[in-house]
């Protein structure tokens, strides 16, 4: 038995042993009446004030089961970016391939992490989701926020609440910040260091991290500055391989060496010959948020530039002639083997991306209990611009030759108003609450050679696509305290969507209009204070994107086709809770299932290298799962708060009319098992040590359910990665923390790899 595989059945029992350890302390505490928060309300604790909390208003969001977390708790996660937060959360995944990615997916429940137009995420009302986009391209932009001015977030489990559209199919992703109560200025350094090895590939990459901020409060003015500066070398994201052909070698073939054999996702021979390099690439973010407040009335303006760039010129060549020269196209033969190299996988590519975030929240009392909350915000594509080469520079046939991507014209803005109150018609046991939301989302991108372009010719590659879409939405919600045992909720959401201005080059796609209504309900049982039971149905419409509507471009590596013809997915969602609460904590389940109608799914062939995505409709996916939940603080005399999820899925393709070979097989992506574990232990008042466990089970990355090879390139395996970290506070206003994420050097695939050992090193300061 290796030495891995010993460790990893070590990491196993471990965890068995905590579970029933956890088991027995949960059998001692006592009971006592508690909600969702696990955040202990007494007098000594840290009282944080919120944005989002300024003004009383009862949660419009009570359908759906929920998870929150603290200051508290996310001081225990090693966190250089704001997803690192919610990696632990109960039914979620986030897709960060290495420190500083721009492409952080997120999946939640019945939502693999390619489908991101199923989640939401905000920050103080304002939007952080990419809804131009969809797959690795339409990762949320988590750095517009910054994980140090975080006061808390708050994850709701799919679209049972009125106030979501079918946009929250998955979850929604509520962060609030906190509010200057004080002057402060904070400074903040981090380092970090990540080996890895693997297919070829071994190095140690470092990073290094800069945050400072500055807040006050002058009578009703507050305001808050920051600085963020990420720097990072990442692994390489690509591991380029070719199949071995049948035919024996013919004395043409070029004789290399260097070649790594293993097999492919699919389980066939292959030689991996190369990879893409490392991605070198730093982020500077600025961020200003100015706040008033005059009487029963509060404002917020919130405002974010980020100045992204990414390098990766340094492609690997592992195979070299008899003469030691790089071999880097043809046909070429290693120990017998006949296989071929293409020029094109060694090239290199430049990201260069600035964007800006103007958000603004207004919230007060207009009397007779009514509260009235509105957002709007604009988000505008500065400047998006990617290169990506023909040829390694190195070759000897290299030429400025490639393909040069330009976004224009592109953001979006949505403005959203909601009126509550809590004692509709006189009755303090019915709330009513109802809004108007408006979005519209505008996408255009521009292909064009690379050596026409930077010799100042504009001429497009195969034309540019584009267009846009828009919503307007009007929902309203009832939520009534039938007795004290009995609880009701009853909403509906009714949307009407358009898509126009649709092109690809001269084609222009007809104009579009849809509508649909979404009906919400949700009946809860109390039998006392320390049990409830809830069920919650919901249908959701989830609108067709831009991109899937309109983004056609050939690239250097790929082609992606649309589909301007696409319905909205539909979908019909159930969850029902069991909830014990105890001790500053509390036991949960939740059985939920899903059915979606015409999925929304990219599709991927790979002819010759070149990959061609086009998006096509699954007649019907069906998700079924269980989720059970364990959160406490304050265990072992008030030391050890514990958070601990685990979820099993059984995501299907029912239908499928386009191709039935693909019915009753896994929906990608979305793995039977998820675990994840958070304990942090307070030693004295100067230290803590946290610790952390996420697993995952083996899934697939195809339809066709045929990639079940483990531990190569383009695989999606089981994963289990050990976190730990410890916090020394020298004094009140000066900290360290050291720590490590995937302490047993899992090597793990998500097509991509994942990282594997990381170091982290982080002082903080307060003047």
């Amino acid at each position: 038995m290796s030495n891995k595989t010993m460790i990893k059945k070590l990491s196993y029992s471990l965890v068995i042993s905590a579970l029933f350890g956890l088991t027995a302390a949960v059998h001692a505490a006592p009971e006592v009446s508690q909600n969702d928060s696990t955040t202990p309300d007494d007098e000594t604790s840290e009282k944080l004030v919120i944005w989002g909390e300024s003004k009383d208003r009862k949660k419009t969001d009570n359908a759906s089961s929920k998870s929150l977390l603290t200051p508290e708790d996310m001081a225990a996660i090693n966190a250089t970016t704001t997803e690192d937060l919610v990696k632990h959360e109960p039914s979620l995944i986030i897709r960060k391939r290495f420190i500083g990615d721009s492409n952080g997916t997120v999946g939640i429940r019945g939502s693999n992490m390619f489908q991101t137009t199923r989640s939401m995420v905000f920050s103080d009302g304002v939007p952080l989701h990419y809804f131009l986009q969809t797959r690795w391209s339409g990762a949320p932009r988590w750095s517009l926020v910054s994980a140090d001015e975080i006061a808390q977030i708050e994850i709701i489990y799919g679209p049972f609440s009125a106030e979501y559209g079918g946009n929250a199919m998955g979850g929604v992703v509520n962060i609030e910040t906190s509010i200057p109560t004080e002057r402060r200025v904070h400074l903040e350094a981090g380092f970090f260091s990540h080996d890895y090895s693997a297919l070829g590939f071994d190095d140690q990459l470092i990073g290094n991290t800069q945050f400072l901020s500055y807040e006050d409060k002058i009578e009703d003015f507050s305001f808050y500055f920051s600085y963020n500066r990420l720097q990072n070398d990442g692994h390489p994201q690509t591991f380029r391989s070719s199949l071995i052909s049948e035919n024996a070698p013919d004395g043409s073939e070029t004789q290399v060496t260097g070649g790594t054999l293993r097999v492919n996702e699919y389980g066939e021979e292959v030689i991996y010959y190369g990879n893409n390099g490392i991605a070198k690439m730093e982020t500077n973010n600025y961020k200003m948020k100015l706040g008033y407040e005059l009487d029963d009335w509060f404002g917020l303006l919130n405002i974010a530039y980020e100045d992204r760039s990414s390098d990766t010129h340094s492609a690997q060549n592992y195979l070299t002639d008899t003469n030691g020269q790089p071999v880097w196209d043809g046909s070429v033969v290693q120990d017998g083997s006949v296989f071929s190299v293409r020029n094109r996988n060694f090239a290199g590519s430049f990201l260069d991306r600035r964007s800006l975030l103007v958000g603004f929240r207004l919230q007060g009392e207009l009397g007779n209990n009514w509260l009235m909350e509105s957002n709007i915000s604009s988000f505008k594509v500065l400047q998006d611009e990617s290169r990506s080469a023909a040829r390694n520079q190195l070759a000897p046939d290299y030429t400025l030759s490639g393909t040069i991507r330009d976004y224009n014209d592109t953001g979006w803005q949505t403005g959203k108003i909601n009126f509550q109150n809590d004692q509709f018609m006189q009755n303090e046991n019915l709330s009513f609450s109802t809004g108007f939301e408006y979005e519209n989302y505008e996408l255009e991108i521009n292909n064009y050679d690379s050596a026409n372009y930077l010799a100042g010719e504009m001429t497009t590659l195969s034309g540019t696509s584009g267009g846009d879409t828009s919503l307007k939405a009007l929902y309203a919600q009832f939520d009534w305290d039938i007795n004290e045992q009995w609880n009701s909720i009853i909403g509906g959401r009714y949307e009407s969507w358009s898509s126009d201005d649709g092109f690809y080059g001269e084609q222009i796609h007809p104009n579009r209009n849809e509508s649909r209504f979404s009906p919400k309900l949700a009946v809860s049982y109390s039998h006392n204070p320390n049990w409830m039971v809830r069920y919650s149905v919901a249908k959701a419409f989830r609108f067709p994107i831009v991109e899937e509507l309109f983004q056609n471009e050939r690239r250097t590596q790929g082609t992606s086709l649309a589909n301007a013809n696409l319905e909205p997915e539909d979908g019909f969602h159930q969850n029902l809770m069991v909830q014990k609460n105890i001790e500053d904590g509390y036991l949960r389940v939740n059985y939920f299932t899903e059915s979606i109608e015409d999925t929304i799914f990219a599709q991927l062939t790979v002819v010759d290298n070149r990959s061609i995505n086009t998006f096509i409709p699954i007649d019907e996916v069906k998700t079924n799962g269980i989720e059970f939940i364990y959160n406490q603080i304050g265990l072992l005399d008030n030391a050890l708060d514990i958070r601990f999820n685990t979820t099993y899925l059984d995501s299907k393709i029912e239908k499928n009319s386009a191709n039935t070979s693909l019915e009753g097989n896994d929906f990608p992506r979305m793995p039977k098992w998820r675990v994840n574990v958070s304990a942090n232990y307070h030693l004295n008042d100067s230290w803590d040590l946290a610790s952390g466990l996420r697993y995952a089970s083996n899934n697939y990355g195809d339809l066709t359910n045929a990639d079940t090879a483990r531990n190569v390139f383009a695989a999606h395996d089981s994963f289990l990665f050990v976190d730990l970290k410890g916090s020394y506070k020298i004094n009140e206003n000066i900290k360290l923390s050291l720590g490590v994420d995937n302490l047993l050097n899992e090597e793990a695939f998500v097509h991509h790899p994942w990282p594997q050992r990381t170091i982290y090193f982080e002082a903080s300061a307060d003047l």
